[in-house]
């Protein structure tokens, strides 16, 4: 079992409905990263939005390695350049302690700011997500204590948006960016964005490199299966987090669409 490098692809291993999990799977070396990277979208961001790179001291070391790595010379926005995925590295401040921001160079965030997150715990980054405390964080934190530099693992999410935006920064309420949206237009106005992460452990610097990369597939050029999964989202995630996602602007329309396009088909 694999990622793939596109929604349709990425959509299986999504989690849609049921409890937090981790959902993690083992990669190959050669399924890491995007083979095939839009070098130039990459360099338009970074270009634009000088502020999606901050490295803390502490990092250094974990840059250098993972430079190495990815065959580039430089500072992490090069090796972020370098690559369709955003970069992020998480070290500890001691043994047994948990992993810190401590560097990242991010061109298409969702809905997240570098700032706000830089120098925080695996946990505290992950503060915002209903749930997360009591279900993963204990969890998250055993698993990053004990990856191997051997290993690569990773997993997906499944977010419906409004927007194929690379950036996704909405600067308006949920009621005003699904106000258009209605279930005879879902499947031009709806988009599904999927954030492919990755993590892995630096061998030497024993810091861990976790990466993101941002995939995005309007509704209606979906397959069937993938339509009927994310339509599953609609009723399948607690009321939080579906609040938090902004789901009530945007159920009925999904829901509606799903029906006229599977009918029957649509759990």
């Amino acid at each position: 079992m694999t990622l793939g490098f596109s929604v349709e692809a990425l959509l299986p291993q999504a989690r849609v409905e049921g409890p937090l999990r981790m959902g993690l799977v083992r990669l190959r070396e050669a399924d890491w990263l995007d083979p095939a990277p839009d070098l130039a979208a990459r360099a338009a961001a970074f270009d634009a939005h000088p502020g999606s790179v901050i490295v803390r001291p502490e990092a250094a070391e974990a840059i250098a390695e993972l430079g190495e790595l990815l065959g580039v010379e430089g500072d992490l926005e090069v090796c972020a350049r370098a690559c369709w995925e955003d970069l992020c590295i998480m070290v500890q401040y001691g043994p047994s302690k948990p992993f810190h921001l401590a560097a990242a160079a991010v061109a298409f965030p969702t809905d997240w700011r570098l700032e706000e997150k830089m120098g925080l715990s695996t946990a505290a980054i992950h503060a915002p997500i209903d749930g997360y405390e009591e279900a993963l964080a204990s969890g998250v934190d055993k698993f990053m204590e004990g990856l191997q530099s051997f290993n690569i693992f990773g997993r997906t999410n499944a977010f419906v948006v409004a927007s194929d935006a690379l950036r996704y920064f909405p600067d308006t309420a949920p009621e005003a960016r699904f106000a258009h949206v209605t279930p005879e237009n879902a499947g031009s106005t709806l988009f599904v964005r999927c954030e492919r992460e990755a993590l892995r452990r630096l061998k030497r610097s024993r810091a861990i490199v976790f990466t993101i990369g941002i995939y995005r597939a309007r509704l209606d050029s979906l397959s069937d299966a993938a339509l009927a999964r994310i339509a599953r989202s609609v009723e399948g995630l607690g009321a939080d987090e579906g609040a938090r996602r902004a789901a009530p602007h945007y159920a009925d329309a999904l829901r509606g669409y799903a029906q006229r396009r599977l009918g029957e088909t649509v759990q």
